[in-house]
């Protein structure tokens, strides 16, 4: 990453910066030292942090947060990790495949709740089969290290959970309480994030804000699409309209991904939507891998023709879910994933018996209706 920004001519400071008005920042160097620039177009991009609830006493030693989680010394036999989202996912399915005896809790009844319903329940089985725990819709009551060996849990429902350790995963707020955006005009939300347009334009034009700090998902992806439209935008370069089909990718194991509708959203849109569904075990490439618990499902319009999104749970998901991209960009049928051959064995081989399973409920439908 540094040599990129060298090969591109980008002079990079380290410091602490804050606004002295809406075209002045002034940056406080680790020596103290300070130094003023001035510029016309203006990038805030400075992220998120855990967000940490004032009930649960993180000590970053044994009740850790998803940055000092990072920094233990090694596994702990067990660990309870609170929050059903994607960061408190990611590291329950983690720790649970090495070994670690992991207890998930969420207030929700299932984790991930913007997710496709299906796809969660495959998650959670695979989770548990690796010896992980859910505990869907509690809450907590009161958390406390013992001082001597456990993190003690109390629940709403009287249970007590004993775990080694803790991570908190509920949720990230923006940085930028030092940024003094009141100098600039900035506007923040009761939400404590930027308000931004299509183009990333905070509320003062020459001002654009990128990332975390704008609001959910909080996706790299996002992030990155984020900087480039703010950028293009202000050197009044063409953007294009990628930000419209931005997928989602968790990586816990096994892997997640959506794009485009999913059952329920194409549901509330249309009377009956077709949904497509290959299981990886029927695939080739799965069965080769030994990775046959998965899933691929794409929903169509309900005339089978049109492809509305894809959802993906298994291997290499969020790296699939960029064909299923590609074709709602393109604007492909249902059939042409059928009229294209793809590699044998591969899991790309998934949206050809996905596609498959769509056009057979459209002939069942139409010798149903000749009949």
């Amino acid at each position: 990453m540094s040599r990129q920004i060298r090969r591109n001519g980008i002079s990079l400071f380290h410091g602490r910066v804050r606004f002295l008005s809406e075209h002045t920042i002034e940056m406080q160097t680790v020596d103290g030292a300070q130094q003023q620039f001035t510029a016309d177009i203006i990038v805030v991009a400075t992220g998120s942090r855990p967000k940490n609830p004032e009930e649960i006493p993180v000590d970053h030693e044994h009740i850790l947060d998803s940055d000092s989680l990072l920094s233990m010394m090694y596994l702990p036999r067990s660990l309870a990790v609170v929050g059903g989202g994607v960061i408190g996912c990611e590291y329950a399915s983690i720790f649970a495949l090495l070994g670690v005896e992991v207890t998930l809790i969420d207030r929700a009844p299932y984790p991930l709740q913007f997710m496709d319903r299906e796809l969660v329940e495959q998650f959670i089985k695979g989770f548990e089969q690796q010896g992980g725990h859910y505990l869907g819709g509690q809450h907590i009551e009161k958390v406390q290290w013992d001082e001597v060996a456990h993190v003690v849990t109390k629940l709403s429902d009287g249970t007590t959970i004993n775990t080694e350790k803790m991570l908190v995963a509920l949720g990230r707020q923006a940085n930028i309480e030092d940024l003094n955006l009141s100098a600039a005009g900035i506007m923040v939300s009761e939400k404590g994030v930027i308000p931004v347009s299509q183009y990333c334009q905070t509320n003062v034009s020459h001002i654009y804000a990128v990332g975390d700090m704008v609001g959910a998902p909080a996706l790299a992806s996002k992030a990155m699409e984020h900087g480039r439209r703010a950028v293009r935008h202000a050197l009044n370069l063409p953007i294009g309209d990628a930000a419209s089909t931005i997928p989602l990718g968790i990586y816990t194991i096994p892997e997640m991904a959506s794009i485009g509708l999913d059952e329920m959203g194409a549901r509330e849109r249309y009377r009956n939507p077709l949904i497509g569904r290959a299981k990886f075990e029927e695939i080739a490439r799965a069965q080769i891998s030994g990775a046959g618990h998965g899933l691929l499902k794409m929903v169509a319009d309900p005339v089978g023709e049109r492809l509305l999104g894809v959802q993906i749970v298994g291997d290499f998901a969020t790296e699939l879910v960029h064909l299923g991209q590609l074709a709602l960009q393109s604007g492909s049928t249902i059939e042409s994933f059928i009229d294209n051959v793809f590699n044998f064995p591969t899991y790309a081989e998934a949206y050809r018996i996905a596609a498959l399973d769509i056009l057979g409920q459209v002939a069942k439908s139409r010798t149903a209706k000749a009949a």
